[in-house]
């Protein structure tokens, strides 16, 4: 029988100001690991899915598009989640591309089909929301997602599909919104859009993993509870964001969906992956297994 405390714990997450305001207080030892020890591995959130698929890492974020191709491996933490709740990824186009602001969804779904897309990855829940909105088949490429600005700049694609900080950035970096996904699945659903979460591999015996899901939370926890330190603790990761907007960025992922998906969360995450399913999407319903 292993003893899973005498090992150390590979836990993957993106190098982002949100997902180290998660970890912060397990990364410097503000909390009582109970035991355990941890490896944090930073790699962007395309990488960590495709490790996810071969059961590379004991704990991990992931999308939630990824884990229709994980959850015979993973089992999802009830923390960690992070949920667009009436915000999320955009298209943007270059500053004076853009549309009128009453433009209807119709007309900016139009506008979109004709052009040439950068999206971060296949396996992101961005991607997965933009089939959604135009369709399995719209045109695109994929561009590593810190990259997606620079390709839109240089006119090597006629739009991005824009995650993490760009969310804030792409005003003050010379680009217009044409769609924001988060607001779009609000409109349509009442619910958050859901777009990551942390999951645990399930040849962890069952009450490791109740621990190691209460550690998680505990981090968590204490992050919300010392948001200062916490934010500086994130800074490091902070692409181009001051600590203002840094705090900004954190508190739209970072939250009380984040200490527990809640109804609502598990309802967002079913619906969005039924919708999937319905579509043609994902290749198989997929069912939940949460840590309890």
């Amino acid at each position: 029988m292993i003893d899973w405390k005498s090992h150390t714990l590979t836990l993957g997450h993106s190098p982002d100001p949100d997902d180290a305001f998660m970890f912060y207080a397990m990364a410097e030892g503000k909390i009582d690991l109970c035991g355990y020890r941890f490896q944090h591995i930073l790699q962007d959130i395309q990488t960590l899915n495709e490790r996810a698929t071969r059961g590379e890492l004991h704990i991990t974020a992931v999308s939630i598009h990824a884990l229709a191709y994980v959850l015979d491996r993973y089992a999802l933490l009830p923390s960690g989640a992070s949920m667009g709740d009436g915000y999320g990824p955009v298209f943007i186009v270059n500053a004076g591309g853009g549309m009128p602001a009453d433009a209807t969804d119709a007309e900016r779904r139009e506008w979109l089909l004709g052009k040439r897309i950068a999206v971060p990855g296949r396996m992101t829940s961005a991607y997965l929301a933009a089939q959604l909105f135009l369709g399995a088949d719209f045109g695109h490429v994929v561009v590593p997602f810190d990259e997606i600005f620079a390709a839109v700049r240089s006119g090597t694609v006629d739009a991005g599909l824009i995650i993490h900080e760009g969310q804030l950035t792409y005003a003050r970096d010379g680009f217009d919104l044409i769609l924001d996904l988060g607001a779009w699945w609000k409109a349509r659903t009442g619910l958050p859009l859901p777009l990551g979460g942390n999951v645990i591999r399930k040849d962890i015996p069952r009450e490791v993993r109740k621990e190691l899901s209460d550690v998680l939370h505990a981090s968590i926890a204490y992050g919300l509870a010392h948001r200062a330190p916490a934010v500086a603790h994130s800074m490091k990761h902070a692409r181009g964001m001051d600590a203002p907007l840094a705090d900004e960025f954190i508190g739209m992922y970072v939250n009380d969906y984040t200490l527990d998906y809640g109804d609502a969360g598990r309802r967002a995450i079913r619906g969005f992956l039924a919708e999937a399913h319905g579509a043609g999407l994902i290749p198989k319903p997929v069912e939940l297994e949460f840590v309890e």
